[in-house]
């Protein structure tokens, strides 16, 4: 760790190791590696006086990047890529006439960006899948522990835990079946020169144009794509990255909404994150138990969010077949949308794995609200017993306002039940009243609406990815 110099908090304290390697120089320059060496080979395939002993030189060293090479004479070319063809040269002799050969900068630049970002979302997938399962787990275990739902952030009607629960996986499950649509779609954009046209080759191949259309589809399917892009100028469409970035926005949204009603939960001391042994919640208030991972992932979540206008502008603002407006804006908005999502979902798997669930306080506090959401079942009781409607209705307005009274003003507790069993129009006793305060009368559908939820939109997910799941998260800080 450098201590006289800025380093990203995001490969400091949040994301993974494997997150970061995706977006690494390594990472980068190899597959920039790999990548000349599928056009040398395609273009060998396809008649050019190419020798298998190149290839074999250009293989033999791929992994073997010679980093000072390129940096020095990138110092003195001003230019990443042909660095880059001249340090690989330097180590294949042999093979350094045919590196690049009829390709522009963004043959590796944009292939390679294609690759790691899908590289990259199928990392944020596995670990968006192993969210939803924790998540799955936790509302089937709490489907039937009634909880005090709320509309405005004022008491409703109760719901159950669980199903407060379904609502945040909902969430994630759409951010999964957008991801997979886009990580689905996402294609290489192969080699076609430095506005699109493919005119080097048409060089190259002395104007045969069947030959040239096998190019890029060869290319694409060395590098592990189905194709490539039909069209481009010099790069892909920008809008590519929009779409990426957007995905990424998608999910910290969700993230941050669950985070804030974990955070409101907390609050309420009904839910709390895991909190460690000698985890220190304040400096100056040793008794607190600050909910800071959930507060984290707000904050990250807030960052990618913003981070999304960043594609978005720079595929608005492109000019013709392209501009460069777009390279350094793209290293940065980019990887670390990635790296901060990679922490957004480590920290979702913690703080959903440990979750703290303080059922006699959430069950206190939905006692002492269930006597104002009780009053339609006594009223129809009262009915029965010979009352009439409207008369209790304006009974029931009445007292509900007396009783909130005691309790926001007097500060005592709510004596509903007893006001009511205290007014001969009801007819009813203190013991029918309390007989009537079974909290799971109140939930509706909450159960199972879990146990539907689970089987039929959790289930056959977690069952396609049977081999991605198990993931647990490493909190750096």
């Amino acid at each position: 760790m450098s201590t006289d110099r800025y380093e990203s908090p995001l490969s400091e304290r949040y994301a993974s190791k494997e997150m970061q390697y995706i977006f690494s120089p390594e990472k980068k320059f190899k597959t920039w590696r790999r990548l000349w060496i599928a056009l040398a080979e395609t273009e060998k395939e396809l008649g050019l006086e190419i020798t298998e002993e190149q290839i074999e030189e250009l293989k033999a060293h791929q992994d073997e990047i010679n980093f000072d090479v390129a940096k020095a004479r990138e110092k003195e070319v001003r230019h990443d890529v042909m660095s880059h063809v001249y340090a690989y040269g330097v180590q294949c002799p042999k093979a350094k006439g045919i590196i690049h050969l009829g390709a522009t900068s963004c043959y590796v630049g944009d292939n390679t960006d294609i690759i790691l970002m899908s590289e990259a979302l199928k990392l944020v997938r596995t670990k968006l899948v192993n969210v939803i399962a924790e998540l799955a787990a936790f509302a089937d275990k709490y489907k039937n522990l009634p909880t005090l739902a709320f509309t405005h952030f004022q008491p409703a009607q109760p719901t159950t835990v669980g199903k407060r629960a379904t609502l945040w996986a909902q969430e994630f499950v759409m951010d999964l079946e957008d991801l997979d649509y886009v990580l689905g779609s996402l294609k290489l954009l192969g080699s076609k020169g430095t506005t699109g046209t493919q005119a080097s080759f048409l060089e190259l191949f002395d104007g045969d144009q069947e030959t040239i259309d096998k190019i890029d589809p060869m290319i694409a399917e060395k590098m592990g794509f189905k194709e490539c892009y039909a069209v481009s100028g010099q790069t892909y469409s920008r809008k590519v990255d929009t779409r990426v970035a957007n995905i990424l926005a998608g999910i910290a949204a969700s993230a941050h909404k669950m985070s804030n009603d974990i955070r409101l939960l907390q609050h309420l001391k009904e839910v709390e994150e895991p909190f460690e042994k000698h985890q220190i919640g304040s400096s100056a208030m040793a008794y607190k138990r600050n909910p800071m991972r959930s507060e984290r992932i707000a904050s990250l979540s807030r960052y990618v969010m913003i981070d999304a206008l960043n594609p978005a502008i720079t595929s608005a603002t492109q000019w013709f077949e392209r501009t460069l407006d777009d390279s350094a804006n793209k290293r940065l908005s980019i990887p670390e949308g990635f790296l901060a999502v990679d922490g957004i979902l480590d920290l979702c798997l913690n703080v959903v794995d440990g979750l703290v669930v303080y059922d006699k306080v959430i069950t206190k506090r939905l006692m002492s609200e269930l006597p104002f959401m009780a009053t339609e079942n006594i009223m129809m009781d009262a009915v029965k017993k010979g009352g009439d409607r409207q008369e209790l209705h304006e009974r029931i307005r009445q007292l509900s306002m007396e009783a909130g009274k005691n309790v926001k003003q007097e500060g005592r507790e709510n004596n509903l039940l007893e006001l009511i069993a205290a007014d001969p129009a009801f007819g009813l006793t203190l013991e029918e009243l309390q007989a009537t305060m079974d909290p799971s009368k109140y939930v509706g559908r909450s159960p199972l609406q879990v146990d539907a939820f689970v089987a039929k939109v959790i289930k056959p997910i977690l069952d396609a990815n049977k081999d991605i799941l198990g993931v647990k998260a490493e909190i750096n800080v």
